[in-house]
């Protein structure tokens, strides 16, 4: 078997039909139209300003730490964050949106202050992950951010690989004002979108809501565990 290949599909899926006692259902299923969709009515006719504030307020409750920034202070207040962090190395994404707000700039300009940046290169792989572990901190830009649950969601693709959100101790999102949307029904229904007009989805695609949080059974919260220890959201005026 190679990787990434599907055998026996068709016995597989014709023996659990047998055993269910009918025929095959092969023709497309037809989505059924539902009554009531109170998904929908959550946050609706919301501004985008109340939007941020219900992703201000939900941050509270998801231990993350939230800026307001316009395009020409956001690359001040990343590097006050930075400094802050007292971060000595930073993983990014390869994405065109941190030339567009110009911190390809200030990248350069960390560099020469000592600090190691790596820019995900999806050329040497497994080297990116390593980089990645070993990072004080993760930079990405949200692609879509939920403000209900406080949540960014990323598309992983070749140049942004999804160990840079989870593998450093911090993680920092960048999140353009318009990127703000009421909750899950809107992502889902954007990337069904996604697939009914391209036939193809991001290969990987994460919802991330603050820093790793893990509780056992008797409600005992530790931060970190599976992932960055603290979380920072950067909402940003879109240029």
């Amino acid at each position: 078997m190679t990787i990434g290949s599907i055998q026996n599909k068709e016995r597989f899926l014709n023996q659990i039909a047998k055993n269910l006692g009918r025929e095959r259902r092969t023709s497309t299923v037809i989505r059924p139209n539902w009554k009531h969709r109170p998904q929908h009515d959550v946050f609706k006719g919301y501004s985008q300003e109340q939007l941020v504030e219900v992703l201000i307020k939900q941050c509270s409750n998801i231990h993350t730490e939230v800026e307001m920034v316009t395009t020409d202070s956001l690359v001040d207040v990343l590097a006050s964050i930075v400094t802050t962090l007292k971060a000595k190395s930073i993983v990014s994404w390869d994405d065109p949106r941190f030339q567009e707000y110009g911190l390809s700039d200030y990248y350069d300009q960390a560099i020469k202050e000592g600090i190691d940046v790596h820019i995900w290169d999806p050329g040497i792989k497994e080297e990116n992950i390593t980089l990645a572990e070993k990072a004080d901190i993760g930079i990405t830009f949200s692609d879509m951010t939920l403000a209900e649950s406080g949540t960014v969601v990323l598309f992983s693709d070749k140049g942004k690989g999804r160990s840079v959100s989870l593998l450093p101790t911090y993680y920092i999102a960048i999140i353009p004002k318009s990127t703000i949307v009421p909750r899950m029904t809107q992502a889902t229904s954007y990337i069904h979108q996604m697939q009914q007009e391209s036939g193809s989805v991001p290969p990987c695609i994460n919802f991330i809501s603050g820093p790793s949080n893990s509780a056992d059974i008797e409600m005992n919260l530790v931060v970190g565990v599976h992932g960055p220890i603290k979380a920072y959201y950067i909402i940003v005026e879109d240029k």
